[in-house]
């Protein structure tokens, strides 16, 4: 069954920032890695998170295998993306 893709509204706005043939392969990734999402992402080491690889960029999305939905919290270039994390 797939699961229920949320972003939040920093991952829009980011994805505005970027070339619209990246935006089109970022979103195409996110809806095939909705059907078994465990199959594409890596675990981030210190937090409860995920990273999903998209040729030179990053996702970072939180996954709740209850409610069976995934939230896109963040998406950039792999330099950037993970300085929070």
């Amino acid at each position: 069954m797939k699961y229920e893709v949320k972003w939040t509204q920093t991952s829009l706005d980011q994805l505005k920032k970027l070339d619209k043939t990246i935006v089109e392969r970022i979103i195409n990734k996110v809806e095939k890695t909705s059907e078994k999402p465990f199959n594409f992402v890596k675990k981030l080491k210190k937090f409860n998170l995920f990273r999903l690889r998209v040729g030179d960029y990053r996702i970072i999305m939180s996954i709740e295998k209850e409610k069976m939905i995934i939230f896109v919290l963040e998406v950039g270039h792999r330099r950037v993306i993970y300085k929070n994390y």
